[in-house]
């Protein structure tokens, strides 16, 4: 079975309460479904310390915990296997106050998959609220399809005129899915967090897949980490200030 009959799942194990505070750090990261069965992914994560965990392609069971100590979690399933779902997963040390889970309307290719979203808000130090998008984008379709998909989350977040991050695969590989990216990215208002192919983002035909974009927050770290080898991508990892 690959279509899920459940796909938004959560897990709350957090005991920091729903404000996330100055200044937070955030990874984004395809673990290319090892964040089960790679007994090194906790420490990796644990050693990283980062408040917000954007992973994609991640492997989770109705009511495991996260398995990083410490963290509460929601994720938007787009594939079940067995008693095992995967997707795109937000694992935080603080509680979301609004969680929505999505998937694509198109699917992909071969085995007709969507590809999942996950929408989640966080109260920041001061009062506003941090909207916080984990994207997987799909990717055998044509272009045309690829843009349709941008244009359905420009929908869901142009509404919010808050502090906001949009991150994750992108599968951006050739020019028009970069061009259509950018596109979206400037009509909400987004900055880039500047890493790229030179910084060892995994890219496909010489184009990085992985981005985070901000907007409403002062970028004040940011740089690709070496996992070992645990994932075929590398983890992004950006700090921020409110």
């Amino acid at each position: 079975m690959f279509q899920p009959q459940q796909v938004h799942h959560t897990h709350c194990c957090s005991e920091n309460g729903n404000t996330l505070h100055h200044p937070f750090s955030l990874l984004c990261w395809n673990v290319y479904k090892k964040n089960r069965d790679d007994k090194r992914f906790a420490t990796f994560l644990q050693n990283v310390d980062a408040d917000l965990l954007l992973l994609q392609e991640a492997e989770f069971k109705d009511g495991e915990p996260c398995r990083v100590e410490g963290y509460s979690y929601d994720a938007a399933a787009n594939i079940t296997f067995g008693t095992s779902n995967y997707g795109v997963l937000t694992a935080s040390r603080y509680s979301a106050i609004e969680t929505k889970a999505y998937l694509s309307e198109n699917r992909e290719l071969f085995f007709a998959t969507h590809k999942s979203l996950l929408l989640s808000r966080y109260i920041l130090e001061g009062g506003n609220s941090l909207l916080v998008a984990n994207v997987h984008a799909i990717n055998f379709r044509e272009n045309s399809a690829y843009g349709k998909e941008k244009e359905r989350i420009l929908n869901f977040l142009s509404s919010d005129t808050g502090p906001l991050i949009v991150a994750g695969d992108f599968n951006a590989w050739n020019t028009g899915r970069g061009k259509k990216l950018l596109e979206i990215a400037d009509s909400l208002g987004l900055k880039q967090v500047p890493l790229g192919k030179e910084d060892a983002v995994k890219s496909m035909f010489g184009k990085p897949l992985d981005f985070i974009f901000y907007r409403g927050l002062e970028l004040l770290e940011y740089r690709v980490l070496d996992d070992g080898g645990i994932s075929d991508h590398r983890p992004l990892f950006a700090r921020f200030g409110v």
